[in-house]
């Protein structure tokens, strides 16, 4: 019988077993051998299961939202099921509330057997704690939804018995969902697999009952499946990974016979530098060799986080053996599938198998060895439990680039660390997830020997640009090792200049791999220094970061608060006022509406024909800001227009500063109109009508607070360069552009007078909307709504100030005593004859510049 120090780790499902982190020798047959090291864990927290928690409260939200906003639909399918009970009736012998006591006492009472009988005590008690987590759940959702739900979701959740409707989240459902759910998947218990049949024949017998609610069962299940799934995450699972005997049996199926196996410990392992703690303990059994461990296994470790293992076999031949395990195959498929959603083609695509990840690790490294590159050559490939093993040579007596001295660091490494990554690239192949954990570096006779290992997310047929990820995140890596200067030098001695050019817009820590990005943290500086060296290198090297990311904070935001906008607008409109409205007044407005509205257009035409630095046709600056329109669809307030004149001047032949310090001119004009027209209007209504317009002491106060915290942020050193780098560069551009306009008196009454006509295109336009509704206003109270309303709302970043511009008109209607209906109305109809409606006409411009080869 062997000791405590060489007994077998506990198989899964086994009560006894070492504690999770205990190193155990484990001798596998009556002479000791073979003999594995290793760190079984005992229970594992699987990522699947809290990923499952959090769906499943998803679909419940889900189904609630449909059971209120889709009631007749629901409703309808559970009349239509419905219609099967009298029959159904007829046709049962056992009676429904029978069938409903079997579910609810006879299935927890066989799995809890089942669970005694097998001495899973642990399981039973994890079992317990999640039906009643789940019917706590259940009975907490239908009392927040009793009390403070609408009408629409009790009805949605309801069901009517004896004449009246009745909320029916039935609780013990949830019960067996959660109990179920927490034994485990119901390919290991017999009872639980039974048991899941016997809930669904139960929950369809209820449903065409009319016992319980569609939706109501609907989300008593999922309440259960979060509540077990939440139990099993919190708790543990068995671990079902290949450990012991498994894992040997593996190896052999691989065509390998093992005499020792020696757990590669992890990073944060406080063994992991003691070379000799390992092979002392195996040397306690006399005729058992010393392994020493790899470095190809150590970086799999610390690059992957994978299982690595040290091999001896039977013929005395050194291996290692690397484990990928399917419980961590569910977090690298969701960081992988987040980052392709997230960026523009830099991510390769997601595998979604356990074996897919493997079968790809092994072809990319037969490919890799087979094209030249040195990389450990892979010897079998075997599955076994929830584990893939991969068996391939070690790196002898190398050393990865992340524990090297810089000074050890020559020009030949980085030189033989440049011609392995070409001679990746002539192949075909891309890394795509290159550190310094990556690049082993050994002492050869003559050259020093460069190892380029860790192929598991590379591409065999790559692209250019995913071979241009792999020069940027290798310039990256080693600046961060010898500088950016060396770094940069290396480069430049063997690539072109246009590959060393095309670094330049990917140098972002988005492009990087993690383990590079945490030490850019550390070394803030690192990139930027390397900008300033490509450019001192290549001074015509366009460095500025391209755009790679699909959506960031912004852009959710911005999704965010358009969905808000146009729920509230939606939600506030009152249509048939509109429709009311249209019938009842003179069509000819809404037409006088709409052409104000493209009248616009021609004034802000004029403002770029007399600010713009080369000749400019006044009918293809009419045209751009028509196309204008369209791209509005797509930017926030203002961001088009500006966006759409800039390539027009720079397709003339304007440089890209110039052309910048013109559109920057045209919109810093508009701005510096508005408030003296508002004065004159003001003066020339021979009233005082901004006394309308009277202000409570509480809004005093607020303005107040906000100029004094402004005040005192502006005293903070950080907060004045923040402010001094966001508008200096702005006024630096527009200057000398004012200055040159400004002598010349004719271009700038020209442009002061297209803004004029801009403005009061949308002040008459939205005047005559308001007498579409009947409501008469003086022209100055017109232009003060329109102006602050507009404002207000291009602030925030939705495409084209969409539901934001219309709430703030019509807030800033009702402040001076429009009725809140008729407000809002108002501006809806404005948006739809000044925005919307130009749309079309927007687009068809768009074409046509396009097609002329203005844009």
């Amino acid at each position: 019988m062997p000791d405590a120090s060489t007994s077998a780790p506990a198989a899964p499902g086994r009560p006894d077993g070492p504690a999770a982190g205990a190193r155990t020798q484990v001798p596998l047959d009556g002479l000791g051998r073979p003999q594995v090291l290793d760190t079984p864990a005992v229970r594992v927290h699987h990522p699947s299961d809290l990923l499952g928690v959090v769906l499943s409260l998803v679909g419940a939200v889900a189904v609630m939202a449909l059971a209120t906003y889709a009631h007749n639909t629901t409703s309808g399918v559970a009349e239509d099921v419905q219609g099967f009970a009298s029959l159904l009736r007829q046709i049962l012998v056992v009676p429904v509330t029978l069938l409903e006591t079997v579910v609810t006492y006879l299935v927890p009472i066989a799995v809890l057997a089942e669970l005694a009988v097998r001495r899973l005590g642990r399981q039973m008690v994890e079992a317990s704690i999640a039906a009643i987590v789940a019917v706590l759940a259940a009975a907490g959702v239908a009392w927040l939804v009793q009390h403070l739900g609408s009408d629409q979701l009790v009805a949605g959740l309801s069901v009517r018995l004896n004449g009246q409707l009745t909320l029916s989240i039935p609780e013990y459902l949830a019960l067996i969902a959660g109990l179920l759910t927490a034994t485990g998947p119901r390919s290991r218990r017999r009872t639980v697999s039974w048991s899941w049949n016997l809930v669904w024949v139960a929950v369809g017998v209820m449903v065409i009952t009319a016992g319980a609610s569609l939706p109501g069962v609907a989300v008593a299940l999922l309440l259960g499946r979060a509540s077990g799934l939440a139990v099993r995450y919190v708790s543990g699972v068995r671990s079902e990974r290949a450990y012991g005997a498994s894992l040997l049996a593996g190896v052999r199926r691989a065509g390998w016979q093992p005499r020792v196996l020696v757990r590669v410990p992890d990073e944060d392992d406080d063994a992991a530098d003691d070379a000799d703690h390992r092979p002392a303990a195996l040397q306690a059994t006399p005729g058992t060799p010393a392994v020493a461990p790899s470095a190809g296994a150590r970086a799999a470790v610390r690059y992957a986080e994978h299982r690595a293992y040290e091999m001896v076999t039977e013929d005395g031949q050194e291996l290692d053996v690397l484990v990928l395990d399917g419980d961590r195959q569910v977090i690298g498929f969701l960081s992988r599938l987040w980052r392709s959603l997230r960026l523009r083609g830099l991510d390769g695509r997601s595998v979604v198998s356990l074996r897919q990840a493997a079968e790809r690790a092994a072809l990319l490294s037969y490919t890799a060895t087979a094209a030249g590159v040195r990389n450990p050559a892979l010897r079998g490939i075997a599955e076994a439990d929830s584990s893939m093993l991969l068996v391939q040579d070690p790196v002898p007596a190398a050393t990865s680039l992340a524990d090297l001295d810089p000074e050890v660091i020559t020009d030949d490494v980085l030189r033989a660390i440049w011609g392995q990554l070409g001679t990746a690239h002539e192949a075909g192949l891309a890394h795509r997830a290159l550190t310094s954990d990556v690049i082993l570096v050994a002492d050869g006779p003559d050259d020093p020997t460069v190892w380029l290992v860790g192929w598991d997310q590379g591409d065999v047929a790559s692209s250019e640009l995913a071979q241009r990820m792999d020069r940027t995140q290798m310039v990256a890596l080693l600046a961060l090792r010898v500088g950016p200067a060396r770094a940069l030098e290396s480069a430049v001695a063997v690539l072109p200049e246009g590959d060393i050019a095309a670094i330049g817009p990917l140098l972002q820590t988005i492009t990087l791999p993690r383990r590079t990005r945490e030490e850019l943290r550390v070394h803030k500086e690192v990139l930027a220094e390397l900008r300033s060296a490509l450019v001192a290198r290549l001074p015509e090297a366009d460095v500025e970061p391209v755009q790679l990311v699909r959506f960031g904070a912004r852009a959710v935001l911005t999704i965010l608060l358009t969905t808000a906008a146009v729920i509230i607008l939606l939600t506030s409109i009152n249509l048939q006022t509109i429709l009311d409205a249209l019938s009842t007044t003179d069509w000819r407005l809404s037409v006088l509406a709409f052409l104000l509205g493209m009248a616009t257009l021609f004034g802000a035409a004029l403002s770029l024909v007399a600010f713009s630095p080369v000749k400019l046709s006044l009918w293809r600056a009419s045209v751009a800001q028509s196309a204008s329109t369209f791209v509005a669809l797509a930017a926030p307030a203002g961001i088009g227009p500006a966006a759409i004149n800039l390539r027009l001047l720079t397709r003339r032949g304007t440089s890209t500063s110039l052309a910048t310090a013109t559109v920057a001119l045209v919109q810093v004009s508009h701005f510096v109109v508005t408030l003296p027209m508002l004065l004159v209007l003001s003066v020339a209504s021979g009233t005082n009508q901004l006394e309308r317009f009277t202000v409570s002491p509480t809004v005093v106060v607020v303005i107040g607070v906000l100029a004094a915290l402004i005040g005192a942020a502006l005293l903070v050193p950080k907060v004045r360069q923040w402010v001094a780098a966001k508008t200096l560069p702005t006024v630096q551009q527009t200057w000398p552009r004012l200055i040159e306009v400004v002598g010349q008196p004719f271009r700038l009454a020209v442009g002061l007078a297209g803004n004029l006509i801009t403005t009061f295109g949308y002040i008459l336009a939205f005047e005559v909307c308001l007498l579409a509704f009947n409501q008469h206003l003086s022209l100055v109270q017109v232009a003060i709504v329109y102006l602050a309303g507009n404002t207000a709302g291009s602030i925030a970043p939705t495409p084209g100030g969409i539901g934001t511009t219309e709430i703030a008109l019509a807030g800033a209607l009702t402040v001076i005593g429009v009725n809140p209906g008729v407000a809002t109305s108002v501006a809806v109809l404005f948006r739809v004859l000044t925005y919307w409606l130009r749309i079309p006409v927007g687009w068809a411009s768009m074409r046509y510049m396009q097609r002329v080869g203005e844009l």
